[in-house]
């Protein structure tokens, strides 16, 4: 049993919007974590490590892939795109592809099949406990050059595992690899091509799956049991890529989705649009974090826009009271932001430039401060045992403690480049890069 005073600490972190239970506190079973705000309330990772320090083990990935690392009791799963077979010709670029605005020499086209993989690791060794490759095939568009065609997360409650490669099927298996049903839900076609990224929202027997793209655009709810499509709601939105959050408010589970246009709360039962609020930038990617009756938004490319928006409210809430407090400066492009009690952490574009906001009243801690020790980031915050992670692509890893001021606490290397974000669990810290799946624990813990 946990002591009491455990148990209302946490109950206090998991705030009146979370909607997991307890029991799933103790695992990383989505790619923000327990919580779905990048908190890990029950682990106590290593605060140092090297090549050569701390390193429980370390694994080639075959293939390329982005997607964090999710695990469950002693299984850590992936997902990744393993090029297969003799290259053929590139396709041509197809409209709104990789000649749209901004996007030329930043897009890869596919010239050769890739094998879309679940891949479950032993927790414990490193080794492999179970693949499935669902489908082969050469992708009908190409992807942004810094990611592949595997960059959204798993998620899983414990009973089912959802995968999801997007265009190229949602897959759902029990947690010893059996494949339980299928969904093909079309092809995307993305802006510029740069490739897809959302990952599914899971909440009870429902996944939620968003389908942003240039295309017809649309937000669909999946029975988990069966893979029966329970609702669908039209979207208008360019290509998007943030994941959905699922939050609960006066005893109803609603589905909040960042999105350039509009950001909106659909109601998770029936996708009944609840709410919506413009104000986003375009290229809205960093998925929402939910503070007790309050959302936080924000996005960060060609302008800034950061909105905590109080639940409750119907209809257009743009300009309205509903909006509790906005800042539109030095918010992230890619990375999502970390809330830890009421710290909002986040950065500015992909930029080594760190904010640390009070999330009720708006006040700043400190203000797109440059970090040291970190060149460029698209990997989102992690925060656990009062101290946060801040991963950056060049393998560099400052742990700094949880506080409105920025105290480092360590400057880690390794070896490989890091774009996926950080996972953590028990004594455990899991950082999956280009190349590498690491287990990090400090030695013989």
């Amino acid at each position: 049993m946990k002591p009491l005073a455990s148990l209302l600490a946490l109950s206090l972190t998991l705030g009146s919007g979370s909607l997991m239970s307890l029991a799933n506190t103790a695992n990383w079973p989505a790619w923000r974590g327990p919580l779905y705000n990048g908190v890990a309330p029950e682990a106590n990772p290593p605060v140092e490590w090297s090549e050569t320090k701390n390193v429980k083990w370390k694994v080639s990935i075959p293939g390329r892939g982005t997607s964090t690392p999710v695990i469950w009791n002693d299984l850590v799963f992936i997902l990744t795109a393993i090029p297969d077979g003799a290259e053929a010709p590139a396709p041509a670029s197809p409209a709104g592809g990789d000649a749209g605005r901004g996007g030329r020499g930043r897009s890869e086209q596919p010239t050769q099949p890739q094998k879309f993989t679940v891949l479950a690791y032993d927790r414990a060794t490193g080794k492999i406990a179970w693949q499935h490759t669902p489908r082969t095939q050469v992708p009908h568009e190409g992807h942004h050059k810094d990611h592949g065609f595997a960059s959204a997360s798993p998620v899983t409650d414990g009973k089912v595992l959802i995968a999801s490669f997007g265009s190229f099927g949602l897959y759902a298996y029990d947690l010893k690899g059996k494949l339980l049903w299928e969904k093909d839900l079309g092809d995307m076609r993305t802006r510029n091509s740069f490739g897809e990224g959302s990952s599914p929202a899971l909440h009870g027997n429902t996944v939620v799956v968003l389908w942003d793209h240039e295309g017809e655009d649309f937000i669909v709810a999946l029975d988990t049991r069966d893979g029966k499509e329970l609702w669908r709601q039209k979207r208008d939105e360019p290509t998007g890529w943030s994941t959905p959050l699922i939050v609960e408010h006066n005893g109803q589970p609603q589905v909040v989705v960042n999105g350039t246009n509009k950001a909106r709360g659909y109601d998770l039962a029936t996708g009944k649009l609840l709410w919506e609020a413009g104000g986003q930038t375009v290229n809205a990617i960093p998925t929402p974090v939910s503070s007790g009756d309050k959302v936080v938004i924000m996005s960060g490319f060609r302008g800034a826009a950061l909105q905590v928006i109080k639940l409750g409210g119907s209809g257009d809430l743009t300009g309205t009271d509903s909006i509790v407090w906005s800042h539109n400066k030095s918010t992230p492009y890619v990375p999502s932001p970390l809330l830890y009690g009421n710290n909002l952490y986040f950065f500015g574009g992909n930029n080594a430039l760190l904010s640390i906001f009070d999330a009720t009243t708006g006040k700043a801690g400190i203000e797109a401060e440059r970090l040291n020790g970190l060149t460029g980031v698209y990997a989102s915050p992690l925060g656990a045992s009062e101290r946060v992670y801040l991963v950056g692509r060049d393998g560099g890893t400052l742990v700094i403690k949880n506080a409105d001021k920025l105290e480092v606490l360590a400057t880690n290397k390794l070896d490989d480049g890091f774009d996926a974000s950080p996972a953590a669990v028990g004594k455990e810290l899991f950082l999956r890069g280009r190349e590498h799946l690491y287990c990090l624990a400090e030695s013989g813990k």
